[in-house]
């Protein structure tokens, strides 16, 4: 099983500039994430990959089904006074970044709640703060940003979805792991989200293949 730092987790407090948030700094242990990478699938195409579409290694696997389980919900339910206890869960893997990626945006309605987990290790793209993720005050200005998040070294972030949780980065292109959990708002909404996603990753296949 992958351990993970909830007591970290618990002590964070929330922050509310620009929006209600949390950033746990290593809640991927050190002496864990280096398995966790090397269990990662090769992910050469953009886009977002249900794990069950994708090969990956048992610590990666464990990651995966630590990352929906309820000690988490408990946990990000209580920081932000939510109720999820029957909110559907969606989670997918991310593994590049492209030109287009990063631009500023919103998530969907669908996504009650956000979480993101980045498995990168520290380069020198991150320390020019390339594709790191800002956490932003309005919908038209990148450089206008309250937090900014290196995706690396098993960082995470929470934050719930609301009309302003705006958010992106500066262009990255190249090998950009993160895991995306979302509590979804009805089963419905969550089906229909990962089915988008399933026959993308399986289209991503055939063009490998190809």
């Amino acid at each position: 099983m992958t351990e993970l730092d909830y007591t970290s987790l618990t002590a964070t407090p929330v922050s509310t500039d620009p929006f209600p948030h949390l950033v746990v700094p290593d809640f991927v242990p050190p002496d864990r994430l280096a398995a966790v990478v090397a269990a990662l699938p090769p992910l050469e195409k953009r886009g977002s990959f249900p794990p069950n579409s994708v090969a990956m290694g048992a610590a990666a696997r464990d990651l995966m089904n630590e990352m929906e389980g309820p000690r988490l919900r408990d946990a990000i339910a209580t920081k932000f006074g939510l109720d999820l206890q029957d909110a559907p869960t969606m989670v997918t893997l991310r593994g590049r970044t492209e030109a287009k990626d990063g631009r500023i945006h919103t998530d969907s309605t669908a996504k009650r709640v956000t979480v993101l987990l980045y498995l990168n290790p520290e380069t020198e793209a991150w320390a020019r703060r390339d594709g790191c993720l800002r956490l932003l005050r309005g919908s038209d200005n990148l450089e206008d940003f309250a937090v900014e998040v290196p995706p690396v070294n098993g960082t995470l972030l929470i934050f719930p979805n609301g009309p302003a949780t705006w958010h992106g980065h500066r262009q990255y292109i190249g090998k950009r792991y993160a895991v995306q959990l979302n509590y979804m708002t009805s089963d419905a909404k969550a089906r229909s989200e990962l089915r988008r996603h399933r026959i993308s990753a399986f289209v991503k296949k055939l063009t490998m293949a190809g």
